[in-house]
């Protein structure tokens, strides 16, 4: 379920300035918004970045859920417990609440859509007004 509240039958979504509170953006450059890449890595190439393991590992846990590809929350579990990095444990644990709270797509599996902005995170670029847009239109 993503964000959500329902007062006096109505749907509400946090602001821009309520998510940058919950994700905790205050050091990301507000002036630098979300854009898509043209040039974006594959999903393949995003999860190995952000897990740190090799493409042998990511691309054996890569599955197709319709027309969309996804990671099992189970294998980045797995990984958390396991992961040598103490930042990597943190970045998949993130990734994991993107993929399984805030944009669920397909149950128990975190979508390659969540993958690109959890990637931009580093560029420090504000990811709010992309995920506003994902909550309206979700």
């Amino acid at each position: 379920m993503e964000i959500c509240f329902t007062f006096g039958g109505v749907d509400l979504v946090p602001t821009v300035e309520e998510y940058m509170a919950l994700l905790r953006c205050s050091k990301i450059q507000v002036d630098k918004a979300y854009s898509r890449a043209v040039n974006v890595p594959t999903f393949l190439k995003k999860l190995m970045n952000i897990t740190g393991m090799s493409e042998q590992w990511v691309a054996a846990r890569i599955k197709q859920k319709g027309d969309r590809k996804c990671i099992p929350w189970k294998n980045l579990k797995d990984l958390i417990l396991a992961h040598p990095d103490t930042k990597k444990k943190v970045d998949v644990f993130t990734l994991s609440v993107y993929g399984l709270v805030i944009f669920p797509k397909a149950l128990g599996h975190i979508d390659e859509a969540v993958t690109d902005l959890f990637d931009r995170l580093d560029k420090k670029v504000t990811l709010v007004p992309a995920i506003l847009a994902e909550t309206f239109r979700s």
